[in-house]
């Protein structure tokens, strides 16, 4: 009988999560099965998730009336609905956060989208939403913006978990580990402990391809000066970008500096592999799994992909495969007009959009008078 894909990941080093929550998935059993037979490690989840869960399922119906009924706002009723569903889902996972002493076992829980530039906001949100979860094994999700990156660090020093969010581009996920790393230093100057603080950095992928293959087939006519180049790079950015970013990650956290904190109980911030399902048709659906599978990762798929590794998935190690190849790929894009840098803000920006736009719909939706049935 073949092994279970899925399981086999862990034997690699690597922790498979579900960027995917809805209740009928945790009150049917069906979570409890994939922790138990597929090796499932963690869940994530954004107000994309909630929105399409709550607005296209009745598992919802029943809570948005009585909420409603009770006065509560739009808000108030999407607050109630995700935290009771990530603190179940939490619930679920408990015992194996336990086993695996806070390695694995988490689920994410976002704040507002519309406080991504908010530095002020999303730690006051923060503070709120990990108390009021009140599970150890929760991670509070905030975005990697430029004013993300100052609430990440003070959060960090706080002792709260973080999943930190839209990383797509290489100087914006140094600037994360940094934030990590002096959370924890401050953190421990203040006499606290390190070692239950938690935190991954996701790193954002195959919307990277979405957006720079455009751009590559521009050069790929056949009497293009620079054809050959892009026909290399297409299709092959994302992940030669994440590849380059897990080289970055070993040596951080090779240093003397993490070596330092590391004496004193802290932990490794892992890196995250997110927007891992395949956008392009003409690519394998387990693309952006199969090239990123590594010692100390964290792959989080959508339902679709989840299911499609289970089935025909062929776990391997080769995160650091070609490493000079990645490297030439990433480097050699300004030949062709391409700015790396500019891509990672556009994505960012268009990230933040993604998740505003569902949440504002989710809202205007749980704002309506609720239905008599």
């Amino acid at each position: 009988m073949k092994k279970n894909p899925l399981q086999q990941l862990g034997t690699l080093g690597q922790s498979i999560w579900l960027d995917y929550i809805r209740r009928d998935l945790i009150a049917s059993g069906e979570l409890r099965r994939l922790i138990e037979e597929d090796g499932l490690r963690g869940m994530t989840s954004n107000p994309a998730i909630f929105e399409k869960a709550i607005v296209e399922s009745h598992a919802y119906d029943a809570d948005i009336r009585t909420l409603a009924h009770a006065g509560k706002n739009a808000a108030a009723i999407y607050e109630a609905i995700s935290q009771h569903d990530v603190q179940n889902a939490a619930d679920e996972f408990r015992p194996l956060y336990d086993r695996t002493d806070g390695q694995d076992g988490y689920v994410s829980l976002e704040v507002n989208p519309h406080l991504a530039h908010d530095t002020h906001g999303t730690m006051q949100e923060a503070h709120r939403l990990w108390t009021d979860l009140n599970r150890p094994n929760v991670f509070i999700k905030i975005p990697a913006t430029a004013g993300g990156l100052s609430a990440i660090q003070q959060l960090i020093s706080d002792g709260i978990n973080i999943n930190v969010t839209l990383i797509f581009g290489l100087a914006r996920y140094r600037q994360v580990m940094d934030a990590y790393l002096s959370g924890i230093t401050t953190r421990l100057n203040q006499g606290n402990p390190v070692k239950r603080v938690a935190s991954v950095a996701s790193f954002f992928v195959s919307r990277i391809d979405t957006l720079v293959d455009p751009l590559l087939e521009k050069h790929l006519a056949p009497d293009g000066k620079r054809a050959g180049l892009a026909k290399q790079a297409h299709g092959q950015v994302a992940i030669a970008s994440a590849k380059m970013a897990y080289q970055i990650y070993r040596d951080v956290f090779g240093s003397d500096r993490f070596k330092t904190l590391a004496a004193q109980g802290a932990r490794v911030q892992r890196l995250l592999w997110a927007s891992t399902g395949t956008k392009n048709p003409d690519y394998s659906d387990v693309k952006y799994v199969e090239a990123l599978i590594g010692p100390d990762t964290v792959d989080t798929t959508p339902l679709k992909t989840f299911d499609a590794y289970r089935g025909h998935g062929e776990p391997k190690p080769r995160l650091e495969h070609d490493l000079q190849k990645a490297c030439r790929i990433v480097e050699q894009l300004p030949e062709l007009g391409i700015s790396i840098d500019k891509v990672a803000q556009q994505l960012e920006d268009e990230g933040i959009e993604k998740f505003t736009a569902p949440f504002d719909h989710l809202m205007a939706t749980l704002a309506q008078p609720p239905s008599a049935s």
